[in-house]
């Protein structure tokens, strides 16, 4: 289903948002259509009564939208994900409905590589403990312990698509040997590639990882690729918490398997074991890749928009294809 139906036309279409809205998107949305917020989740016997009528879900990166939600909206006609992952959305359920799936890509691509370079600078320089050192004024009984350099270091990145290759340009800057793999080489790009994670990660000093979540790469980072990477190797994870065998590298942390990790994304977001809290070779971020005002604003935007174009007939702006 492509547009707004004749019988339709004139009523305001009824969402339902399956996760938590940035106000500004939820505002904008109240404005055009009727809008049932988590009502599958907080008062099933209400979402019983509106499923007949639910025409588009909204929801954001983090979302759960599977075929079992999708079988109890027959009206469904257009799922917008607020965010560029869509692991958690039954894209091929959507899709044998003919209810098209769009997310929010390339709004999001700077921020998130920006804070793939902060947490390799943070983690490999120990800003956050120099920070603490000076605050504790611990400064004053002596100089802090020496840390590792980045610029002219090597780096892989799991994952070349528009993220990986914004994080490769930025670490271009620090003169750094790039490599990258990916599920086949990217001929638009000159970096070395290497066939698998295990390969990439015992040729760098900083593995990065930005591919996408779901089944095909649950686990992908394990006690073999920590292994590979080694005891002067660093992990960055700004992808899915879902991509790393969090066990492992806990286990490969404590034990000085590798040296160290900067994390932005979780396997049980927002719990985070408290091993990884304790360890003083981890910078924790709280799953912020897009988190300044100007990308979340942009990304609020092109959801209501995505949304926007259905209701009136007008071409989808970013669809997801698979």
């Amino acid at each position: 289903m492509t547009g707004t139906s004749a019988s339709n036309a004139t009523a305001r279409p009824e969402l339902l948002a399956v996760a938590p809205l940035m106000p500004f998107l939820m505002e904008a949305l109240r404005r055009e259509y009727t809008v049932h917020d988590r009502i599958h989740v907080n008062d099933p016997a209400a979402f019983a009564a509106v499923a007949p009528r639910i025409r588009g879900v909204v929801a954001n990166g983090e979302a759960k939208v599977p075929r079992e939600l999708i079988a109890q909206l027959p009206a469904l006609e257009v799922i917008s994900v607020f965010g560029v992952g869509y692991d958690g959305i039954d894209v091929a359920a959507a899709h044998e409905r003919g209810v098209p799936v769009t997310n929010t890509p390339d709004v999001l691509n700077d921020d998130v590589a920006d804070l793939a370079i902060g947490l390799m600078l943070a983690v490999a320089r120990r800003i956050p403990q120099a920070d603490r050192f000076v605050r504790s004024n611990e400064w004053a009984n002596g100089p802090i312990a020496l840390s590792r350099k980045v610029t002219g270091s090597r780096v892989g990145i799991v994952g070349m698509g528009r993220i990986g290759q914004a994080i490769a340009q930025r670490a271009s800057a620090f003169k750094m040997d790039i490599a990258y793999t990916a599920r086949s080489p990217r001929a638009s790009v000159n970096y070395t590639y290497y066939p698998d994670a295990a390969a990439l990660a015992a040729a760098v000093d900083f593995l990065i990882v930005i591919t996408p979540g779901g089944a095909a790469t649950r686990g992908m980072i394990d006690a073999r690729v920590l292994k590979a990477l080694g005891p002067q190797g660093y992990l960055i994870n700004v992808a899915r918490g879902s991509v790393v065998d969090e066990p492992a590298l806990i286990e490969a942390l404590r034990d000085g398997v590798i040296a160290g990790a900067g994390l932005d994304v979780f396997a049980n977001e927002p719990h985070v074991p408290e091993a990884l809290r304790s360890m003083p070779n981890v910078v924790l971020t709280p799953h912020i890749g897009s988190g300044t005002k100007q990308t979340r604003e942009a990304m609020g935007q092109l959801t209501f928009d995505n949304l926007h174009a259905h209701f009136t007939g007008a071409p989808l702006l970013t669809p997801v294809d698979a």
